[in-house]
């Protein structure tokens, strides 16, 4: 075999694409009078809402502090005994949204095909212990929407509710015969959270968003963002009407507020989400030509009516560390997602077990996500294929 040699430049596993239309949106919040709670704030959730479809839309300050406040309106009034299910393929935040609020979380293990959390195993929790549990987290990891309209009919059952984290899966959506459902459009579940992390489909630098199909979560949302305070006069407890500068503290909030700087960024970002994702596809489509040729490697299974929004393209193959390694030294950079949560010290701290959720573990010791972003060129795919090719043929 001829010497391989790297790149110059390193390809990265996913990287941000920011545009001189990006940088000119910013530029322009720059000179204007608001850099935080100022309009583009109430712009950029009427887009993302009506992006996916859903009717409300509240910004926040990162996709962690969407998932913590979703939570903490699901559980109002919950029994911390009472434990939220979900995958442990995902980012910790995920399970640690539904801590911060007192209650736990159970992890199921997920479908070694789709590896999406295993519908067959929330029904047997849940059948087995129906008092239980009070809501599931159901992630649409990689960008593979999750099936909420047969997920929701198992959630009915059971009297519990959904919040879908769709971080991976702005765009995504599944074709029914006579409906087209988006991910977090909550057409059929309560609340659903996106991320915008820079090497999220829309990136914002940092940001997150809840959205809902509910008026009063949404207005709790709205409280919640800021401190637990309100200056709309027809929400006082207190009888005041002639004080301009009149507001209330009604609940324990945070400051999870956005800028109009990051929303700006947003809104630019937003309006090339489609072609964004077609990109994607279109890279996607050229790695699995080239790389089904390899037994030893396994894509993620998409079902015939669900459209991935491509956010990763994992892999799984026995030989993962070695081809890690191997690309590293090439320039090549690979991530792994991720390390299951139930794995984790603090989990395992909690009772968690090595051993418990077998397909998530299995999983982990061959997933390997490759490079792919929008902006990838051509001459950088061809380098990563030739050379994953290479090493399977060593």
């Amino acid at each position: 075999m001829s010497q391989i040699v790297p790149m110059k430049h390193q390809i990265p596993y996913s990287t941000q694409c920011i545009t001189d239309e990006d940088i000119q949106a910013v530029v322009d919040v720059l000179k204007s009078p608001y850099l935080t709670q100022g309009p583009q704030v109430d712009a950029f959730e009427e887009i993302i809402a009506k992006k996916v479809n859903a009717k409300y839309a509240v910004a926040l300050n990162n996709g962690t502090t969407a998932l913590h406040l979703a939570n903490a309106i699901l559980l109002q009034n919950t029994p911390k005994h009472k434990k939220v299910i979900t995958t442990p393929i995902t980012f910790v935040a995920s399970a640690n949204a539904t801590l911060y609020c007192g209650n736990t979380v159970e992890f199921v293990d997920i479908d070694p095909n789709t590896f999406l959390i295993d519908f067959n195993q929330i029904e047997d929790k849940l059948k087995q212990n129906p008092n239980s549990y009070a809501g599931i987290t159901a992630v649409s990891f990689a960008g593979l929407p999750i099936d909420t309209k047969e997920l929701k009919k198992i959630a009915n059952k059971y009297n519990v509710w959904i919040l879908e984290d769709a971080s991976h899966a702005p765009g995504a959506y599944i074709n029914y015969e006579n409906e087209k459902v988006f991910s977090a459009s909550c057409n059929y579940t309560d609340m659903a959270t996106c991320s915008f992390h820079p090497v999220k489909h829309i990136a914002c630098g940092e940001g997150g968003i809840v959205t809902t199909n509910n008026e009063k979560h949404y207005k709790q949302l709205k409280k919640l963002r800021t401190h637990g305070i309100t200056k709309n006069s027809y929400e006082f407890v207190n009888n005041v009407t002639d004080e301009a500068w009149y507001h209330e503290m009604q609940d324990l909030g945070f400051n999870y507020r956005i800028s109009d700087i990051l929303c700006a960024l947003g809104i630019s970002q937003t309006k090339k989400l489609e072609e964004s994702i077609a990109k994607r596809h279109i890279l996607v489509q050229k790695y699995k030509q080239e790389l089904n040729k390899i037994n030893e490697i396994v894509f993620q299974k998409v079902p015939a009516n669900a459209y991935h929004a491509y956010h990763l393209l994992v892999i799984r193959t026995d030989k993962r560390k070695a081809l890690f390694n191997y690309l590293k030294q090439l320039n090549i950079n690979c991530q792994v997602h991720y390390i299951p949560a139930h794995l984790m010290p603090y989990y395992q701290n909690l009772g968690c077990k090595i051993g418990t959720l077998q397909n998530a573990e299995q999983y982990y010791k061959e997933c390997l996500s490759i490079p792919l972003y929008p902006h990838m060129t051509t001459d950088q795919q061809d380098y990563v294929i030739e050379k994953i090719k290479a090493f399977y043929e060593q």
